[in-house]
């Protein structure tokens, strides 16, 4: 019940995030926020450190898988979701990110040989659907243009899904050896800091300047998501992956409820209702296999 209270309060901290972004990204465009929220938790984390992590305990295998997930997560999968931001949209790359799961829940087998019971896959299956009904819209794939449903793009945010799924294995992997989730969190964003930084450099044109209000707006969505990292950590280091992932992936329906009771930029229609109802009895189901 611990590692299913964590995940929660992780699917919390990430849709706050996804909101504030949302709100950042109004005064400056995704890669420069990027470049500030990551960092951000850097920070956070490296001031954290000697507060929160017992050195005496350090494994070299596990600091370096905590390292390599890092350079793929959050770092690679903000510039696979950026991408596919910009081909599709982000209502078909929130639907498609749902399937994360799946892909983390396959990776925990084939990579730590956990059992993946029936009822886990299952509860999968229903965030992953819950997920696409919060998120889908009619014609979002169609390019306005051409008519055409540009399938190629679907390689983004299919590929953000898969690593997103990567990576919680890996970080798995690596707390089994070293059961610190403020030590994975501070090497891992230490690597990924580096790698949209570096990618913010070699941008072209240069590297844009940044409003007063964006600042604070990513600033604070880096230490949301941060706070979400260590939380998914936390729960990962006490659960199997199968626990974890499906809960993780419902972060939308926080998402979808708050940008409609917040922001007014979301009708509640039948459809979103229907979401959020598959969605909550997937996690619930779930949560009443685990506990029983």
């Amino acid at each position: 019940m611990t590692a299913m209270i964590l995940a929660l309060l992780a699917a919390l901290c990430f849709g706050a995030g996804m909101i504030t972004s949302r709100i950042g990204l109004r005064h400056d465009d995704a890669r420069t926020g990027a470049a500030i929220s990551i960092p951000t938790a850097t920070l956070l984390f490296v001031i954290a450190a000697p507060f929160t992590i017992e050195f005496s305990a350090f494994n070299l295998t596990a600091a370096l898988i905590f390292a390599l997930v890092g350079l793929f997560y959050p770092a690679l999968v903000t510039l696979l979701t950026f991408r596919a931001n910009e081909e599709l949209g982000p209502t078909v790359t929130s639907a498609i990110s749902g399937t994360a799961p799946l892909f983390a829940m396959l990776a925990a087998a084939l990579l730590l040989g956990e059992q993946i019971p029936p009822q886990a896959a299952i509860a999968a299956l229903g965030v992953a659907a819950g997920v696409a009904l919060l998120s889908w819209r009619p014609g979002t794939m169609t390019d306005t243009k051409t008519g055409h449903r540009p399938g190629r793009a679907l390689v983004w945010p299919v590929a953000g899904a898969i690593v997103r799924g990567v990576a919680q294995a890996g970080a798995k992997a690596g707390l089994l050896l070293w059961g610190n989730p403020f030590a994975a969190g501070v090497i891992g964003y230490l690597v990924s800091s580096t790698a949209v930084l570096g990618a913010e450099q070699l941008r072209h044109g240069g590297r844009k300047a940044v409003s007063r209000a964006g600042l604070l707006w990513f600033s604070a969505t880096g230490a949301i998501n941060g706070g979400a990292m260590v939380l998914m950590y936390s729960a990962l280091a006490v659960a199997p992956v199968a626990t974890v992932a499906p809960v993780i992936a419902a972060y939308p329906l926080v998402t979808a409820l708050a940008s409609a009771l917040f922001l007014r930029s979301e009708k509640i229609s039948v459809q979103i209702i229907c979401g959020a109802v598959l969605t909550v009895t997937a996690i619930v189901y779930l949560a009443t296999f685990r506990t029983s």
